[in-house]
């Protein structure tokens, strides 16, 4: 008895199962039989053609356009005076941006063939390319700053610099769009945002002022220790005139405070050798001084 029950049961859900599926059927084969096939292939084939020869124009658009900006490039570079480095950066900000316009149009132009309704996707992303545009507000703001500091060559690489409002000092290693390297001294090297630059004194476009001063003791003889150093001065001077751009000249003596006195010395030198052309001064006047029996209550460098 209960044999039969599941039978008739177990039939039933067969016959129905088949009956909707027989149903399913007829709707799509109904469907496939009210397509127009040849306006379809028609319509495939036409978008197609579009699409590729849409690519081809695109594709040579391209090519020509990176070729165009490299020739043009290279011609800049061999007649302008501008540094190899930034010429290199401008470049590839025009490539950035002419790929950003390309890719641009293509992506347009390939959605306006396929008909996709462009308008109802924008309004659809609305709060997701407000969302974006927050987040890409910093971005821009690195890139245009970025930007003006290449074009106005406010820093280059190589260049000591110092940004003011960072606390930061060093050599320039890389100037990008979007951040700007620099190399302390201790060898950190700082990756900037350009957003973040607001200040920057730039140490290395003119020849540097270097000030040495050379503490004493007055009472041991201002003059002969004046005149010592003069002769000191003016035998490097000859030694050092490819770094040296403007003659050195002793001051005389200078109250440091706290009463200490120093003989000092002022000269201006090619950018990048204050260092080495200070502790040659010094340590020639402590040595100089040193022979004639002069105490050196101390030695300062002063900063340029």
């Amino acid at each position: 008895m209960n044999k039969t029950i599941l039978l008739t049961s177990s039939t039933n859900s067969t016959n129905k199962l088949t009956k909707e599926m027989t149903k399913n059927v007829g709707v799509i084969q109904k469907y496939i039989n009210n397509i127009n096939w040849d306006k379809f292939f028609a319509t495939v084939l036409t978008k197609g053609i579009s699409l590729i020869l849409s690519f081809l124009f695109f594709f040579i658009l391209f090519k020509v356009g990176k070729n165009v900006i490299e020739k043009t490039y290279e011609s800049y570079a061999k007649r302008s005076s501008t540094t190899v480095v930034r010429a290199r950066t401008i470049k590839r900000l025009i490539d950035s941006v002419f790929s950003y316009i390309v890719y641009f149009i293509a992506g347009y132009t390939f959605l306006v063939i396929v008909k996709i309704p462009i308008g109802s996707l924008l309004a659809g992303a609305g709060i997701i390319g407000l969302a974006i545009g927050l987040g890409a507000q910093g971005f821009m703001n690195d890139l245009i700053t970025g930007f003006f500091i290449i074009v106005e060559q406010q820093i280059d690489v190589g260049d000591n610099v110092r940004m003011q409002n960072l606390g930061i000092e060093g050599s320039v290693i890389s100037v990008g769009i979007r951040t700007t390297k620099i190399k302390s001294a201790e060898g950190y090297i700082h990756f900037i945002p350009n957003r973040n630059i607001t200040t920057i004194t730039n140490l290395s476009r003119l020849d540097i002022k270097v000030v040495v001063d050379i503490c004493i003791v007055p009472e041991e003889g201002i003059e002969r220790i004046t005149e010592i150093i003069e002769n000191t001065t003016k035998q490097l001077a000859k030694y050092y005139k490819d770094e040296i751009t403007q003659s050195p000249e002793v001051f005389g003596l200078v109250d440091l405070g706290g009463g200490n006195f120093a003989i000092r010395t002022t000269m201006f030198v090619v950018n990048g050798k204050q260092s080495n052309i200070k502790q040659a001064f010094t340590a020639e006047y402590v040595q100089a001084l040193t022979e004639e029996n002069f105490t050196i209550p101390s030695t300062i460098l002063a900063n340029t």
